[in-house]
This record gives C-alpha cells, structure tokens and sequence, in this order.
C-alpha cells in the first residue's frame, strides 16, 4: 500500500493522495470482488482497476482487503451523561479503529435523547471531535424512556433522528407500542426495539439452560425474547392497516426461536428488519463458565470435555440480552448467511471500570464492540463458517437498506464519490489488549485473544478516519 501523503496526517483531514495496490478489493453493492488497484485522489475515490491476467496473479482474498466503510447500526456513545465510560471523541476514534465510517447512536444517554436540545448536544459533540465518522441518531420513543408517553416524535424527526427507540429496555406496552409504530410510519421513520419481556428477564444474569444452572445464575428463558418479538410483529401487522408506512426493526437478536419468527414475518412481506451482534454470532454462555472457543467449536457442556481454561463469572460477559447457548449462536450466524439477520449491529457499550469490577449479578451490562467487531466476524469467515463477501455485505451493504435514504449516501466502492472506504491485512492479526483498544471501554472478553484482520486505514467521506501506525 502506498500511501504517500498519509503518514503524518491528522484524522479528520483530505486525503490528498492514496494508492492501495494489488489488494483484493470486495465490493458488496456490485457483488463484486476481486484483485484490484484502488486510487484516491483529493477525497475522490477516482479509481477501482479491477486487475486481470498476470497483473492479477498470486493476489487473493487472504491478504489486504479493500471494501466499503462499515456501518454500525446501534452503538452506546454514552455521551452526555456518561463520559467516564466514552466520549463522542473517544467511540468515533474506536469506530475508526474498527473500520467504521457511520454509526449510529443510541438515544439511552443523561439526559435521554427525547428533545431536540439533546440532540443539539449531541452534535455539537461530534463536530467538536475532528472525526470525520459520521453519526446518525435514534430519538427516545417516550418521554425519559419511561415507556409512558411518547417523546415529541415529530420535533425529532424534523432535527434529522432516523428513527425512535427506547433500547436499553423495551418499548413497555402494546398499547404504546402500536402509537409509536402509527405516529413514526406518518414519519417515515422505523421504530427499533430492544425485544424482551420485562416480567421474564427481571432479576436475570444468564440465558437459561445448563450453563446458569451449574453456576448458579438466574436465567432467563429463550420464551421472553421470543414473546417480544411476536409481540412486536403482531401490533406491527395489525398498525398496518392503518398506517401502511410503519416499520419495526428488532436489534441486537439473539435466539433460534426469534430468528423464526422474523423469518416468518419476512415471508409474509411484513416491513420487519433485525440485527444480530458479533458476540451472539460467535460467544456463547459456554464463556461464562470459563471456555474460551469460538460458538461453532462449542459442545454446549464445557465441562465434559475440558473446554474450561479461563476463571467462571467475567464480568466482562455480562451483556443484555445474555450470550445464548451454542444452538442459538449457530442459528445467528445461519441468519446472517441467508439474509434473515439484515446486519451485523456491535450493540458496542462500553462501561468504566468501577461499573464492571463487581460481583457478576451487579455487574453493568454490555460488551465494548465497535474495535473488535470486524476481526470477530473474520474468525468466522476463517472458519469456513461464513463467506467473505456476504460477512461485509452484513457490515455494508444491509445496514445501508435498513437506513435507506436516511443514510444519506450510496454505499459501494463507487468511483467519482467522497471515499468511504476500509484497508486490512486477513494475513495479520492484532491483539486485543487495553494498550490496543481505543474506546474508553476495555469491557470486552477478548482481551488478550488474537484476532484475524488487523486495520490498516479507514477513510470516511474522503478524509482520514484511521491509520495504523506501521
């Protein structure tokens, strides 16, 4: 890669003059891939030469990469309020970092994002930062999350919110539920939901099954997922009649059952979208009792077969909705292979240490993702478990059509537009260490673990967003 008006950039600025040579460039929107030479000129992706013959000889997918800027559809700035675990600043950094040009904030801040003061706020934050990473947000669904009254959708919705949730915690009734999905459809806005039935996950600490019972958690089982998802579909079906606009996407899924019924949902043309996150797809509870393997390598019982090389209860692990067992993290993963998960969402949510150094039960909930993201996803691509093109289409592309024109810019390795674009090496790996990581947050379970697909440089909207040091 030559790079020769990159070193010694600062983030945030043109980038003047980029040439990456003989990579293997992947191009989800045209559903191409292949060896390539890419050149960028003044903020200008100028040229994809898709190499053929000699030119192209000995290059393949195992080396450097080339693809569209990832975007993350739910990520924890925690800023205003919380800034001891990030700051707009330090999670556009972590975005960077993982390859990310657009994420998208959650509205669970201090004070919630339910006004367009604190939407203000926010964006003063990010323009503040220098970081070209662009942030779109979600509005509150009700007044302080509450769950009562509804936020002032229409004054979010003209600030420029992409749509309305109240993650962290489900959208409380039926009855609100179907108010929101009437009042955002008008909008032409998706609510995003945090599917979990309250009354079920209240007091839980494990998904239900063997794991818990052995450690002694209290589980929660499978059926309040799956029970909110349906909850969801059927208030969505029937608003429809009303309000055929409406759109409902399920975040952060995590359970064989709930991927069922989406998939039945979808089957049945209903305007329904959902996430899985890189730890459901790969993690299991197995991890909670001390495994350290991969979902897919996983038995269900670690202490049958000495899978166990870690201490039991990382708080590190603690993560709402849990990690589910390996069956469940299978069925994630087979639904982001055949398209009933649309994408690959981090759910990044990074937390200080005094948030996490308890006991396990007390513990704060969440995984610091967005740095991790994209060399979790490539272990599974190295597994033979997923294909390359369609794990970047889960990063890229499907998060791009669940926005649609909200994000406001094609998504593509698309010549003539700002470049938007990451560079990795899937013959290097890094090592996840508090050193190596970004983000405020250093809550995630793989520190220490080497992952598959070291970040070389991430350009957004034509300016620097990240560079390796060497």
């Amino acid at each position: 890669m030559s790079a020769t008006a990159i070193a010694g950039m600062a983030i945030g600025e043109v980038v003047a003059d980029l040439e990456i040579a003989g990579a293997w460039a992947v191009d989800p929107a045209s559903g191409r891939q292949g060896p390539a030479d890419v050149l960028v000129a003044d903020g200008i992706l100028r040229e994809v030469c898709w190499l053929e013959g000699d030119a192209a000889a000995g290059i393949d997918d195992g080396g450097v990469i080339v693809a569209p800027g990832l975007i993350d559809l739910h990520a924890h700035l925690r800023e205003p309020g919380n800034e001891d675990a990030e700051t707009i600043a330090s999670g556009l950094a972590a975005a960077g970092h993982g390859g990310f040009t657009t994420v998208c904030a959650m509205p669970n801040t201090d004070p919630p994002l339910d006004d367009a003061a604190v939407l203000a706020r926010l964006r003063a934050a990010v323009a503040a930062s220098g970081s070209p990473v662009g942030v779109l947000a979600h509005g509150a669904v009700t007044v302080g999350r509450a769950g009562e009254r509804l936020a002032a959708l229409g004054e979010l919705a003209d600030g420029g919110v992409i749509g309305f949730s109240d993650d962290g915690a489900p959208v409380r009734t039926a009855a609100v539920l179907r108010s929101a999905l009437l009042y955002a459809g008008g909008l032409g806005l998706p609510i995003v939901d945090h599917p979990e039935d309250v009354g079920l996950a209240e007091g839980a600490e494990a998904s239900d099954g063997l794991i818990a019972t052995v450690l002694g958690l209290r589980g929660v089982a499978s059926a309040g997922e799956e029970a909110a998802v349906a909850r969801d579909i059927a208030v969505l079906e029937d608003v429809l009649r009303d309000e055929p606009r409406a759109r409902l996407h399920l975040t952060h899924v995590s359970t064989a059952g709930a991927l069922r019924l989406i998939a039945d949902a979808k089957g049945r043309g209903l305007p329904v979208t959902c996430d899985v996150t890189p730890h459901h797809v790969a993690l299991s509870d197995e991890w909670l009792a001390g495994a350290r393997r991969w979902a897919w390598e996983g038995s269900g019982d670690p202490w049958s077969d000495g899978a166990l090389v870690a201490a039991p209860y990382a708080t590190s692990l603690r993560v709402n909705p849990p990690l589910r067992s390996v069956t469940d993290a299978a069925a994630c993963l087979t639904a982001v292979a055949d398209g009933t998960a649309d994408a690959i969402a981090t759910d990044h949510a990074p937390h200080a240490v005094v948030d996490k150094d308890v006991e396990f039960g007390l513990a704060a909930t969440g995984i610091s993702g967005l740095e991790t993201a994209l060399g979790t996803v490539l272990a599974a691509v190295a597994a033979g478990r997923l294909g390359l093109g369609r794990a970047l289409a889960a990063l890229t592309i499907g998060p791009a059509a669940v926005l649609g024109q909200r994000l406001g810019r094609p998504v593509g390795l698309i010549e003539g537009a700002p470049a938007d674009l990451v560079a990795f090496d899937r013959a290097e790996s890094w090592t996840v260490t508090a050193d190596t990581l970004v983000s405020r947050g250093r809550n995630t379970p793989l520190l220490g673990r080497s992952l598959p697909g070291r970040v070389l440089l991430t350009v957004a909207g034509g300016r620097l967003a990240y560079v390796a040091e060497d």
